[in-house]
């Protein structure tokens, strides 16, 4: 095994920027009288964002663009898209033939029946509409949601069968609209911008083009709001109330939306090279362990003098080691994409190997020299006094240079762990790991943290937009949801996933709050025995007085009760300094929370996977995913609340 090795990124890889298309269809009357010029309008701004990505630093100028495929707005940017270069990701919200079907307009089941076997229908303006869906998805990157397509289409062919029929023509607009919407947050939450060509006149049909502005907006994501009647005029809006602001019109603000792209794929002063700064070992320091021995001794982990030794599992070695098992359920999923199958197991699992081992020796060398520097001071004080009670007042000159040298460790270390920037790079790379650790779950079921809702720090913002482009590069898997893809990945990827981090968590808060009652108790007896030693010398000092003892025992024992009175408190100073530094008790209860919600989370799987097939969706799937997001995600913004402030510093 390498000594150390840099950072598995491949040298391809660069941050890309990711949009969104939302727009009316070729119905609408305010598309359809102005489809050219749209289609026109549309092209001068893809052309203007090529030109903005290209000249951005540390990016390699491609774009993504995301679009469900309706007639309309949405095909004429995909067609767009791809003339250009552009990768195109499909989030559709039905199976593919199912999609190419409903997309096409048919107005007889024999025309249904031909799309969905994938024939020509007779209709040659369906067969047209069909023909061009066809040739975008077969050129893009299709996440279909076809867990309720049997549902959807017999309600849709309950529809068709009786025209006149309002109670099945709603049913089936009321399941397809909500399927439309969930694909269109599927969309959303993967994008830094969506381009919407919308009239602003309906906003409340879910999965219409109003609903998705007003969704985008209330998750973070700006929208570029183009007019279909002047589309060679638009606005970006940041927020949901700018949609009840007045507009006049005015020129597009290019500066704004190149501000926007560059947010997205840039952070200055940071590039992907930087990570060739660290490196990774395979094992734990043998110098930084006085913080683990300190948990050892006081915690119930073992042996108090045993080894500490760790070894770091290699990052190519995890997908057949510790995650052999993930990568065999991911591969295993029905009618999975094999691609992300692979990249987990290539990149996204190596990467996080590698910066959890590279967090690993930061967080010993960061916590264990602030330590370092509590045993130091109090060596130094104890030292310091010690010509006391062992006589050699003579010799008060080497105590002194002792504690000198001793104070000196405290300085050098302090420095050493301020220039090497222990608490800084341990930060960044814990967050790293902790994002990447719970991908696979996110990755395998098509689900994202919304851009807007990553979280900001007013330290480095690398490791999110390192994350978030890592796990971008991924993209949504090349699948059909099924229930049974469905249930594949929870019971595989999801639940075994869930379950482990809730025990982890659960046994490391019972660990830490041992280690902090047990440093009280220590810390509590050391100022016990420090009374216990002054009560003594006082008392030998009023007994000698009353003749009680002979009066000499008290000055001669002096020395002795003066070290000990002393030491007894700087020791349990330092101990109280220690626990403090450690929060032992606040990263217990950090993690106790965690454990609750990872628990809760695990038996909601175990209850929508032994429940009625019905209700194993991709939304309630989907709910469940982020749910797991925002409990590690809460998690490591508690962690950095706590940790955030403690440099190493001078135990003052």
């Amino acid at each position: 095994m390498p000594a150390s090795q840099p950072a598995p990124v491949r040298d391809s890889w660069q941050p890309h920027l990711a949009l969104g298309i939302t727009g009316h269809r070729a119905s609408n009357p305010s598309y359809s009288a102005h489809a050219t010029a749209i289609g026109a309008a549309l092209e001068a701004l893809f052309a203007r964002i090529d030109a903005m990505t290209a000249a951005l630093p540390g990016t390699r100028g491609a774009v993504r663009l995301h679009s469900l495929l309706v007639d309309g707005t949405d095909q004429i940017a995909a067609e767009r898209a791809l003339a250009r270069g552009w990768d195109v990701a499909v989030p559709l919200p039905f199976g593919a033939a199912l999609n190419c079907a409903i997309n096409a307009h048919p107005q007889g089941l024999a025309d249904v029946d031909a799309l969905l076997a994938g024939r020509v229908a007779a209709d040659p303006a369906v067969e047209a509409k069909a023909a061009a869906i066809r040739a975008i998805t077969a050129r893009a990157s299709v996440f279909a949601l076809a867990d309720r397509d049997a549902e959807v289409e017999a309600l849709w062919r309950a529809s068709l069968a009786a025209p006149d029929d309002r109670a099945a023509a709603r049913a089936f607009e009321a399941l397809a609209s909500d399927n439309v919407a969930l694909a269109g947050r599927v969309m959303i939450e993967r994008v830094d911008l969506v381009i919407a060509v919308w009239d602003g006149k309906v906003a409340n049909l879910p999965g219409g083009t109003g609903h998705t502005v007003t969704a985008a907006l209330a998750m973070g994501a700006p929208v570029l709001l183009i007019d279909p009647a002047r589309p060679d005029t638009w606005r970006i809006l940041g927020r949901p109330e700018e949609l009840a602001q007045p507009w006049d019109g005015g020129a597009p603000d290019w500066q704004r939306l190149e501000a926007i792209i560059r947010a997205a794929v840039v952070v200055d002063g940071w590039s992907p090279a930087q990570l060739a700064q660290e490196q990774w070992r395979p094992r734990s320091s043998r110098v930084f362990t006085l913080y683990r021995r300190i948990e050892r001794v006081f915690g119930d982990g073992g042996s108090a003098f045993g080894s500490l030794r760790v070894d770091y599992e290699a990052p190519g070695a995890i997908a057949s080691g510790s995650e052999a098992d993930l990568v065999a359920a991911a591969a295993a999923m029905p009618g999975g994409d094999p691609q992300v199958t692979r990249q987990l197991a290539e990149d996204v699992l190596p990467m996080f190997a590698w910066a959890d081992g590279i967090a690993n020796r930061l967080a010993d060398a960061y916590r264990s020299g602030m330590t370092v520097n509590f045993a130091l001071a109090a060596l130094a004080v104890m030292v310091g006094v010690l010509f006391l009670p062992t006589g050699m007042i003579d010799y008060k000159w080497v105590f002194a240079g002792i504690e000198l040298l001793l104070l000196a460790g405290i300085l050098v270390m302090t420095a050493a762990g301020s220039r090497l920037g222990w608490h800084r790079r341990w930060f960044a790379m814990r967050r790293v790991s902790e994002y990447l650790r719970h991908s696979p779950s996110l990755l395998l079921l098509g689900v994202t943290r919304p851009t807007g809702r990553w979280p900001r720090s007013d330290r480095a913002e690398w490791p999110e937009l390192f994350a978030r482009h890592a796990l971008r590069d991924v993209g949504l898997p090349q699948v059909a949801v099924t229930r049974d893809y469905l249930r594949s990945g929870l019971a595989g990827v999801v639940l075994p996933h869930v379950i482990a981090q809730a025990a982890y968590h659960t046994l490391k808060a019972e660990h830490l709050e041992t280690v902090h009652h047990r440093i009280d108790k220590v810390a509590e007896a050391c100022f016990a025995l420090a009374v216990a030693s002054v009560a003594t010398y006082l008392a030998l000092k009023g007994l000698g007085i009353a003749g009680v003892v002979p009066k000499h025992l008290a000055s001669e024992l002096s020395p002795v009760f003066t070290f000990f009175g002393v030491a007894f408190p700087t020791l349990g100073a330092n101990l109280s300094g220690i626990r403090y530094f450690g929060d032992f008790e606040r990263f217990a209860a950090i993690s106790r929370v965690a454990a609750e919600k990872l628990w809760a989370i695990s038996e909601r799987i175990e209850l929508l996977l032994s429940g009625n097939e019905s209700a194993l969706t991709y939304a309630a799937t989907a709910d469940l995913i982020h749910a797991l997001d925002e409990a590690v995600v809460e998690e490591i913004a508690s962690w950095q609340a706590v940790f955030g402030a403690k440099h190493l510093a001078l135990p003052a």
